[in-house]
């Protein structure tokens, strides 16, 4: 299939990249930022592009070339990912990839860049990336990616050539997971619950446990009547995030521990060449584990308050009438939500929504998650 093909719900934007990647290489832009707002794939396009750019079919061909294959598992010699799973992207990682972009290409017309989450750069570290930007090597072609042009120093903004992804549709996440394997009525679910997120579709439809979570916290919202299941409900939550996160992480550890082995031509029951022991290692290293453990546990603490939103973003489409143009995101759950619009006035749906920004700049301030929600769930109480 075309390398554009794995791009959901993003017509308008294949069609001028195709295009550019189609004509002449003297008329490409070497630096773009890529904006959409999480889950829109904003990633996923820009190694779509690159692998539109170095293969000699620029992508089009039904059956991809090596190339293609290539930049799109993230092994193409030519094509450099910078990305990370901390709060910020260190000044030294930058100097090292200016570093790389320097270099000739190896094998393709392009030395391509590609820096996911660019907005996580402090703005000491994107002054460094600026010359770059400003004046790519001759050979260079630099993808950033961002949640929004607001979200990048104007000083980026401004020399970059800026594409807007749109949300996806639900129908277009729907027929993605329906291409994956997924079951119909599952796939419909679950982009409807993830509200356009790509990565949070695949993930509710792959994994029971995270929907069956996401039930249960629904549920115990809509069921909040005094302190106590406040309490209650901020305790399960965080058990279940910290839970999810851990299944997640031990799956993690042991998928690069088998990849490990199979580089290195050992078997599954093999032992360990005291050559590569070190390496190995380093693989199962508890205290990056447990930094890992507490980034997805964050993670999923924060996908939480979007399902929280959801809630009073229903009940506000039913205050207003608006269910027949817009649909409900909780369907399952639409008995106690009519129930929940005639409690509460539209100010203090309005209220519970601001309640739940609250509680995400808490979250991202590293307030205690306990408190945090603990204070979330009592403001929420009718």
């Amino acid at each position: 299939m075309s390398v554009w093909d794995s791009i959901v719900g993003q017509n308008r934007v294949v069609e001028q990249l195709r295009a550019i990647a189609d004509g002449d290489p003297k008329a490409i832009a070497q630096s773009w930022l890529i904006c959409g707002p999480p889950g829109s794939g904003r990633s996923n396009v820009a190694r779509a592009f690159a692998a539109a750019l170095e293969s000699p079919d620029h992508g089009a061909d039904d059956e991809p070339t090596k190339v293609t294959q290539q930049v799109l598992a993230g092994t193409h010699p030519d094509v450099t990912v910078l990305s990370t799973n901390k709060v910020t992207i260190g000044i030294d990682e930058v100097r090292d990839i200016i570093a790389t972009s320097e270099q000739m290409p190896s094998t393709a017309p392009w030395r391509i860049i590609i820096i996911e989450d660019v907005d996580r750069m402090l703005e000491r570290t994107t002054n460094v990336l600026l010359k770059e930007i400003e004046e790519p090597s001759a050979h260079t072609i630099w993808l950033l990616c961002a949640p929004s042009a607001q979200d990048v120093l104007p000083t980026i903004r401004s020399r970059t050539r800026i594409v807007n992804l749109a949300v996806p549709s639900n129908r277009a996440v729907a027929r993605f997971l329906e291409g994956e394997g997924f079951d119909t009525n599952i796939a419909a679910r679950a982009a409807r619950l993830s509200e356009g997120h790509i990565g949070i579709a695949r993930l509710y439809a792959g994994t029971e446990r995270v929907m069956t979570d996401r039930d249960e916290l629904i549920v115990g919202v809509l069921g909040l009547r005094r302190a106590s299941n406040a309490v209650l409900l901020a305790g399960n939550l965080i058990d279940n995030a910290k839970g999810q996160a851990e299944e997640e992480v031990r799956k993690r550890a042991t998928k690069a521990e088998a990849d490990f082995r199979r580089i290195n031509g050992l078997g599954p029951k093999d032992r360990i060449p005291p050559k590569l022991r070190g390496a190995y290692n380093a693989i199962a290293k508890k205290d990056e584990l447990k930094r890992q453990t507490t980034r997805l546990t964050r993670d999923v603490l924060d996908r939480a308050l979007n399902s929280i939103a959801s809630v009073y973003r229903d009940v506000a489409v039913l205050q207003n009438n608006a269910e027949d143009s817009v649909g409900l995101i909780n369907l399952e759950n639409r008995s106690a939500i009519t129930e929940l619009s005639v409690k509460l006035d539209r100010m203090a749906a309005v209220r519970r929504l601001e309640s739940i920004a609250t509680a995400r700049r808490r979250l991202n301030g590293n307030g205690a998650p306990a408190l945090v929600f603990e204070a979330l769930f009592c403001s929420l109480i009718p």
